[in-house]
């Protein structure tokens, strides 16, 4: 039996208006970290339950262009979509609660709002005008709000930070405009905030709020709706005095509790009446009931496996989870498939950079996970990692830079490259050190054009980005996993497995069971002899969901779940 799968597609909602999206602009107040994503994204779910259309938006106050340049330990994981857009996480979980595939125009960050205001000007665009922040960069902002606001029924939007933040004060005043420009009723306005407890008084304080939405209030914006963050049940009195304070009704403060799984989301804030009060705001009546089978059944997976594996994410950014985001949620999706809890033990790659024993880190492990990353950092455990999964037979998945350490370990172990290495650590020790298997990616194929990089290129945007077709071998595991010997898939990366090599490889038993069309750019290598040990250059966790999960996710973890069986 497989997860139930979500509607993708829904009746429109038109309303008086003619189609025109209804837009909810979320935001958030108090501290940072409070779930705006995580809300947007079970809203997003809630109202295709009751059958219309969304698209999710972030709205991001900081001045780089976008997070493909950030560290992952200060942004966490970059979220890519089919278009090459790289984005912040919170797409993922727009994307693995309402199944839309994000696109460019679903993120924007400062930086690029004011690129293109800069690049308007140098074009002479504004007729000599002096530019400012008002109307010039609120203006564009507001023209990337109304991008396809006639596709569906809901446009939800997220502004990132908080309220108060200095470089968030174009992006509230652009919303704040926004709603006036568009037709009564069309806008509504729903903030998140925190209702600390403190165990001294054993009293939930309100303050913290009502301060928040006194700094939104400030700006010209008033929350319609109310998300109260809190680890404690809200009385009924503190519901009171919030309404009141903050000059909305009762029912549309709604409590947000701590959560055993993110996948309860969509359930509890149903049960909190969450999108009834949205449909409220928006004199949606009568509302359509919502059909959450699909949820039941996700939560009944979470919440009722038939057993456990141990899969061990062999990584360098291990001291920040959120760098492996998508890797750690396709796992679980992987275990809900199989009707299993996936545990994940985060294995520092640099543990055993130097260590002759490998075993004492990985034995136990019913699977192992190299997942990607950059730099030279930690590669050396990568490599020890593949070669202990090779040679012991546990199920290997490595992704991105996971699959070119495998192929470096089976051209230094196996096929007799011993100084195998990759052109990027070379780059970054400025001397000639591997025999490179792996290589700068010079050109490629998108679409119809051909693009070209070198390595002196600028670092952000200059990847292979975006979805990709890749031509599977007939009769190979992947293929029998995906059912099609056919598929596209996201990419991001700089290196590339050098097609050189394979029939070296092959020669030795590595196979090489994914190509480019063309069949100049390995994407999938694979061990035909081993119970399951596959290689991709590309990232399928970004595609997974709870109720469609990634099919190599799928089959990884049913390998998992054999292996468990034999420990």
């Amino acid at each position: 039996m497989q997860p139930a799968e979500i509607p993708h597609t829904s009746k429109n909602f038109t309303g008086v208006f003619g189609h025109m999206a209804r837009y909810i602009f979320i935001t958030g107040g108090v501290v940072s970290s409070l779930g705006k994503g995580l809300a947007s994204a079970a809203l997003g779910a809630l109202l295709q339950a009751r059958g219309f259309s969304v698209r999710l938006r972030k709205l991001d106050p900081y001045l780089n262009v976008d997070p493909g340049t950030m560290s992952p330990f200060e942004h966490g994981e970059v979220f890519v979509t089919d278009d090459g857009a790289e984005t912040d996480l919170d797409l993922g979980h727009y994307e693995r609660f309402t199944g839309v595939p994000a696109r460019m125009t679903d993120s924007v960050s400062s930086g690029r709002i004011y690129s293109t205001v800069l690049e308007k000007e140098r074009r002479g665009d504004y007729l000599g005008k002096t530019i400012q922040v008002v109307p010039h960069v609120t203006n564009e902002i507001k023209d990337f709000l109304k991008i396809g606001d006639d596709e569906v029924d809901f446009m939800l939007c997220e502004i990132g930070g908080t309220v108060g933040d200095i470089e968030g004060l174009p992006f509230f005043e652009a919303i704040r405009q926004f709603s006036h420009d568009k037709p009564r009723g069309q806008c509504i306005f729903m903030h998140l905030t925190l209702l600390p407890y403190l165990a001294a008084s054993g009293e939930l304080k309100t303050k913290p709020t009502q301060h928040s939405v006194k700094e939104l209030q400030s700006i010209g914006i008033a929350p319609d709706i109310l998300v109260c963050r809190s680890e404690q049940p809200i009385p009924e009195k503190e519901r009171e005095k919030i309404a009141l304070f903050c000059n909305v009704r009762k029912e549309h403060v709604v409590a947000a509790y701590d959560l055993k799984s993110i996948y309860e989301a969509p359930l509890a804030y149903h049960a909190q009446g969450l999108d009834q009060a949205v449909l409220d705001a928006f004199d949606i009546s009568p509302a359509p009931k919502p059909d959450l089978n699909v949820w039941h059944d996700v939560y009944d997976r979470v919440h009722n496996p038939e057993g456990e594996v141990r899969v061990a994410i062999v990584g360098k950014y291990t001291q920040l989870e959120d760098a492996y985001k998508s890797i750690a949620e396709a796992l679980t999706h992987g275990g809900m498939a199989n009707r299993v809890k996936v545990k994940i033990d985060w294995v520092d790659a640099e543990v055993f950079d130097s260590s002759e024993d490998v075993a004492t880190h990985l034995e136990g492990f019913h699977a192992i996970l190299v997942p990607g990353g950059f730099g030279e950092r930690g590669t050396e455990g990568k490599i020890k990692a593949a070669q202990y999964a090779r040679e012991q037979k546990v199920p290997y998945l490595g992704i991105c830079l996971g699959m070119q350490m495998a192929v470096i370990e089976a051209a230094r172990n196996v096929a007799g490259v011993k100084t195998a290495g990759s052109e990027e650590f070379d780059h970054e020790a400025g001397k000639k050190r591997f025999e490179p298997v792996v290589y700068h990616l010079k050109e490629w194929v998108q679409g119809n054009h051909k693009v070209e990089r070198k390595v002196g290129d600028d670092k952000g945007g200059t990847m292979r980005l975006g979805a990709y077709d890749a031509t599977l071998t007939p009769g190979s595991r992947v293929a029998e996993a995906y059912g099609t010997t056919t598929i596209d898939e996201r990419h991001r990366h700089r290196y590339e497995v050098d097609v050189a090599y394979k029939d070296q490889l092959e020669k030795a038993g590595l196979v090489f069971s994914g190509m480019s069309p063309d069949g100049k750019l390995p994407e999938i290598v694979e061990w035909p002899d081993h119970p399951w040990f596959i290689g991709v250059q590309f990232h399928p966790e970004l595609k997974s969901k709870p109720f469609d999960p990634h099919p190599l996710f799928k089959d990884f973890v049913r390998a998992a779940k054999d292996m468990s069986r034999l420990v």
